[in-house]
């Protein structure tokens, strides 16, 4: 087979402290190659090194049998290289068109944009894809799902040699993950390649030909997908020996006995313009209450209901026994709740703040005499959670955009637990992030809920759930339809509970 890319021998260190050491990559034409490795692995780096974001510090990099010398991400897509980031680059302000041809308009008069020409091209490409909406409408009116196909769309349609996939299904339904494999599988057969990042295992038997994993910065195997298991490249992932993490099973709740206290949360009925009809929620101290349901069934818009960061149109909500709707977040945390959204990026860290800055956002007024934090107090605090969550950072000054997904996610963990409140809305807590990382997330939820706290639990993986929750909501089309209550919860029930109530509406 030919060889498409050959990187050797690659280092990059950020201020002193290695993120590559000696890191390898292959992949040949044609194929769809999987790269896998707990946060902090080193994966994301090898790809900025790739596609010209980041310099190595040394190192041989070939690309289509020459040295390659990539200084920018356009002279990436210039070569042949097409990029789609988990955490979606794009502009939602303007139109799909617009995102969909950026940079690649097709012109007349030769510098007047050819808006009819333009219009259909983005229409061609999108219905490669089976999407058929209206591309001159801003893409911020879209749904993340379709967000993120335009993404991929937009990727695909630059005649690329490699298309590189950062977790491209993580906000998609079943559907339109079918609807990615047949497009990776159709450029596999027009002769491109594919480098697919994802922390779904299971994806990558369905859609992949070989595997490279990587451990601290380093690769420590390359592997034919046929001729592996899940178990082995979990093995490889975090360095442990398999019998071990048999025994260790895929989640770390722990086995949630901590005994339920008082009701923390009750809310009945409560609805807002969000897509939220009927929800009906009680969470005691010491409990995980698990939100289950497939994509839009207003799990999400329950979490923003309960935090106030979406008003009501019906229903009640009471907080240890007293009726509280909070008018918005400052008030929701000033009664005791913390919220950590589903989306990292947008709506949970500032990149070019620092740990330190990140970590102590909700907390700047108790930290604050006479308008100034008192940096002292600040610091002692940022390097408790920094040592009790495990955060591997360089030092607390450091921007976060620097940490890996996963140490990012524990920064803003930490963030709310620093709060101290009593009733932690958690929305895919784990979500992008690698087996390591989960298992210590997990781990700290369930500290956490058996000091006697509450937690509100989404979560897209139903083996979480089901191993974490001590019982579990499931959300049809907006509507709470029924509960699951542990112990004896199967994924095989959680399933059913869904498929057995789609589309009935009202609460069962």
């Amino acid at each position: 087979m030919t060889v498409l890319v050959s990187m050797k021998d690659v280092h990059k260190a950020f201020s002193g402290v290695p993120a590559l050491n000696a890191a390898e990559l292959e992949i040949t034409a044609g194929e769809v190659h999987a790269l896998i490795g707990q946060n902090g692995a080193g994966k994301s780096t090898l790809i900025k090194i790739l596609t010209g974001v980041y310099r190595k510090d040394r190192g041989e990099i070939l690309f289509d049998g020459r040295a390659s010398v990539i200084s920018s991400p356009r002279e990436a897509q210039d070569a042949g290289i097409a990029t789609i980031y988990q955490e979606l680059n794009l502009v939602p302000l303007r139109s799909v068109t617009e995102n969909v041809m950026m940079g690649y308009e097709p012109k007349r008069l030769g510098a007047f944009v050819n808006w009819p020409l333009a219009h259909r091209q983005a229409r061609e490409t999108l219905a490669r894809f089976g999407i058929d909406i209206d591309v001159k409408a801003p893409l911020g009116s879209y749904s993340t799902a379709i967000q993120q196909l335009v993404a991929i769309a937009r990727a695909v349609s630059l005649n690329a040699k490699l298309v590189i996939m950062d977790e491209p299904t993580s906000s998609l339904d079943d559907r339109e993950v079918e609807v990615l494999f047949g497009v990776v599988r159709g450029l596999k057969e027009a002769g491109v390649s594919v480098l697919y990042v994802s922390h779904f295992l299971d994806e990558l038997f369905r859609i992949c030909d070989r595997v490279t994993t990587m451990r601290d910065g380093r690769t420590v195997s390359v592997k034919t997908i046929a001729e592996t298991s899940k178990l082995d490249l979990i093995a490889d992932m975090l360095g442990r020996n398999i019998d071990d993490i048999e025994k260790a099973g895929m989640t770390d709740f722990g086995d949630g006995s901590a005994e339920k206290g008082e009701i923390l949360l009750e809310a009945k009925g409560i609805a807002t313009t969000r897509r939220l009809r009927h929800f009906d929620i009680t969470v005691h101290r010491g409990e995980i209450v698990g939100l289950g349901g497939l994509l839009g069934s207003g799990r999400t818009e329950a979490a923003r209901a309960l935090f106030g960061v979406d008003p009501l149109t019906a229903g009640e909500i009471r907080l240890k026994g007293v009726a509280s709707v909070p008018a918005g977040p400052a008030e929701a945390i000033a009664d005791g709740l913390g919220f950590l959204t589903e989306d990292r990026k947008a709506e949970g860290i500032v990149p070019d703040m620092s740990v330190r800055e990140n970590l102590t956002l909700a907390l700047l007024p108790k930290l604050s005499r006479n308008g100034q934090v008192q940096r002292g107090r600040e610091r002692a605090l940022v390097e408790k959670f920094v040592e009790a969550l495990g955060i591997k950072t360089a030092n607390i000054d450091q921007p976060i955009r620097e940490l890996s997904g996963g140490n990012q996610q524990k920064v803003l963990l930490a963030r709310w637990l620093a709060t101290e409140p009593e009733l932690l809305i958690l929305d895919e807590p784990t979500r992008g992030v690698d087996v390591g990382a989960k298992l210590e997330i997990q781990a700290i939820i369930r500290n956490y809920v058996d000091k006697g706290f509450g937690v509100v639990l989404i979560s897209s993986e139903f083996e979480e759930l089901v191993e974490g929750a001590d019982k579990i909501i499931v959300l049809q089309d907006g509507y709470s339809v029924t509960t699951l209550n542990n112990p004896g919860v199967t994924e095989d029930a959680l399933i059913g509970a869904i498929a057995h109530h789609h589309g009935d509406g009202a609460a069962s």
